[in-house]
């Protein structure tokens, strides 16, 4: 056995934070600075959630997020002592500029008032950074998340239905899956998957009374596209007291692209902060459109039970009244669950070793909670080898710029920055992520 030259960090998902590694790891490669090799395993395509064929959108909604905050903002790099500048430089060729001037497209997006681009074009602008740079992506859907143990230490296997993809650190991204709903197979509930594949095909939503369950982006992006569909009125179901508008000005931004003192923050200050700027809360666009739609009420409460019963969906509603529990049922004919994403999605696909591993470095079970307290200045749980990267869970303990878009340049500086060491290799074979990624060409 010798130990691998280069280690591997396998990317659960070909996302926007994906391509984000990917394009920093080939700059600073091209620099001879060495970096872990990147390989990609993902479902359908890369950045396949912008799209419709993702199931969380219909492709034609706008970005929420300034397109500037492309792969490599805020292009203030910390990851090569004197070469700083030189390594942000060298990012602006995958900027989201960069993209439109390499695509005869910047001249007309200047003019039109630098719109925000719709959630398809922003695909495109990811795929064309991941061709750019190489991008290694091996299509498969992962069923299984294992650690395998071997003569120089633990490294993470990934295994979909046809192969296993090892590496000595794992990334996981992206939301879930959108397919998911209270009441799955029945027609009046729809998931996220199943509403935007509708919207996608132009098929207007025709009822009486619908409820959108969730007080998110998720939620808000659904009721955007519902407002021109023909129903009588439309109610929003959420734990929180009111609709809330999320906080968009400089400073709260300031929070998501500069994270330099959210560690100086409380707990509760903290919390504080993702409750007005990102959690649960509707962007100004959204809420501003449903100022203007007397269809739109809002409902308390969280739903505690689903049941089909003559011709409607009945929910039960679940609120805190003081120190007392009150439930209530309210009738509607249609139901779509926008509860949002679960950024704990991937935990079922644990096996027992790896499970263990886990609990064993929080000290404890395995719970969100557990890992959103635990994920360290990296963006991995600590106390954990071989390193396992959650930005996803990041926003409570480093940023909440972490989760999203706001911050991808810093994202890829903090987990390149990490020593995830390497595995080891027979003699006589190469890296299995490598071998077997072969067999797939870069992405195109």
């Amino acid at each position: 056995m010798t130990r691998s030259s280069t280690p591997t960090l396998v990317v659960v998902g070909a996302g926007v934070k994906a391509v984000a590694v990917a394009a920093k790891a080939a700059v600073l490669r091209e620099m001879d600075i060495a970096v872990p090799r990147i390989v990609a395993v993902e479902r359908t395509a890369v950045a396949a959630n912008w799209r419709a064929d993702g199931g969380w959108t219909d492709g034609q909604h706008r970005l929420g997020t300034s397109p500037e905050k492309d792969v490599g903002f805020p292009y203030r790099s910390s990851l090569v002592p004197r070469r700083n500048a030189e390594l942000d430089e060298r990012m602006t060729r995958y900027s989201w500029q960069s993209y439109l001037i390499g695509t005869n497209q910047f001249a007309e997006w200047v003019d039109r008032g630098r719109p925000a681009p719709t959630h398809k074009k922003w695909s495109q602008y990811l795929r064309w950074v991941a061709d750019n740079v190489d991008m290694n992506v091996i299509f498969g859907e992962v069923q299984r998340i294992s650690v395998d143990s071997g003569a120089n230490g633990q490294r993470w296997a990934v295994h979909t239905a046809d192969q296993c993809v090892d590496g000595d650190g794992l990334m996981i991204t992206g939301p879930g899956q959108p397919e998911r709903s209270i009441l799955p197979g029945n027609p009046r509930v729809l998931s996220i998957a199943e509403f935007w594949h509708r919207a996608a095909q132009c098929e207007l939503i025709a009822a009486e009374r619908v409820a959108v369950i969730g007080g998110g982006e998720s939620a808000a992006s659904m009721l955007n596209e519902l407002f021109r569909h023909r129903v009588s009125t439309i109610t929003v179901i959420s734990p929180q007291v009111t609709l809330f508008t999320r906080g968009e000005g400089f400073f709260e931004n300031t929070l998501f692209s500069d994270p330099t003192g959210w560690t100086g923050l409380t707990l509760d200050e903290r919390r504080d902060a993702l409750t007005r700027t990102d959690r649960g809360v509707f962007s100004a666009r959204v809420q501003e459109a449903l100022l203007s739609d007397d269809r739109i009420r809002h409902l308390r409460g969280r739903v505690a039970h689903a049941v089909a019963r003559d011709g409607r969906i009945r929910l039960t509603l679940s609120t805190n009244q003081g120190a007392e529990r009150l439930e209530t049922v309210h009738g509607f004919d249609l139901v779509i669950d926008g509860s949002g994403a679960d950024s704990a999605w991937f935990i079922p696909l644990l096996g027992q070793d790896a499970l263990d591993l886990l609990e064993i470095g929080l000290g404890g079970p395995l719970t969100a909670d557990a890992l959103q307290d635990a994920i360290g200045y990296d963006l991995a749980v600590t106390n954990v080898t071989p390193k396992l990267f959650l930005p996803a869970l990041s926003g409570l303990t480093q940023g909440p710029g972490f989760p999203n878009l706001s911050c991808l340049g810093l994202l890829s500086d903090r987990i390149l920055g990490a020593d995830i060491g390497a595995g080891t290799e027979p003699d006589d074979t190469a890296d299995r992520a490598t071998r077997r990624s072969d067999e797939h060409q870069p992405v195109r």
